[in-house]
């Protein structure tokens, strides 16, 4: 079994195998740091590589804590019938995937994100790892399999949708007749 396998399968149920006792540890600290974090390696490598990271120059990746649940939406003060108060029950029309993504590209706005992947969860937040490319950097322009980013209709990509995680929340994943006008 290769690095990655065995990396991969430890992933898949982190309860049973090491990374269940890892996850515990690392999340008590994650929890004393901000919200967006630099990070100098992923988490889970095999997943990063999956997504298109390659340990050189010019690509960064960022830990983001989301606060799990429906959206907090404060009481109205002025007057309203029972009914139409509305404090409770709204959900976001975005995943915690997608929001990490782009609270990530707000913190460092000169780079471009290619993907994102889960890394834990408690009771009250989840975690993402945030990669991304310096569109600037020659390392990126130079190497053919991520240049494809530089491109200027690449810019800003996480705020119109284009990032996997946005793709699957507006149902461009799925294959099939009549699926693309979905939404």
């Amino acid at each position: 079994m290769s690095m990655y396998k065995a990396i991969e399968k430890a992933w898949d149920k982190p309860d049973e195998s090491y990374v269940g006792e890892l996850m515990r540890r690392r999340l008590i600290k994650w929890r004393r740091e901000p919200a967006v974090v630099r990070i100098d390696r992923p988490t889970r490598l095999d997943r990063a590589r999956k997504l298109g990271y390659k340990a050189k120059p010019g690509f960064v990746i960022a830990r983001v804590r989301v606060r799990r649940g429906g959206r907090r939406k404060s009481r109205p003060r002025m007057g309203r019938r029972p009914r139409r108060m509305l404090v409770h029950h709204f959900s976001a029309k975005k995943s915690l995937q997608r929001i990490a993504e782009e609270r990530a590209n707000r913190k460092f706005p000169n780079l471009e994100v290619i993907n994102s992947y889960w890394v834990g969860s408690d009771g009250a937040s989840k975690y993402f790892e945030i990669l991304f490319a310096d569109v600037n950097h020659p390392a990126i322009r130079s190497d053919p399999d991520i240049n494809w980013i530089c491109d200027k209709h690449q810019r800003r990509r996480v705020f119109r949708g284009l990032t996997s995680a946005a793709r699957k929340g507006r149902a461009l994943r799925r294959k099939g007749k009549g699926v693309e006008k979905a939404r």
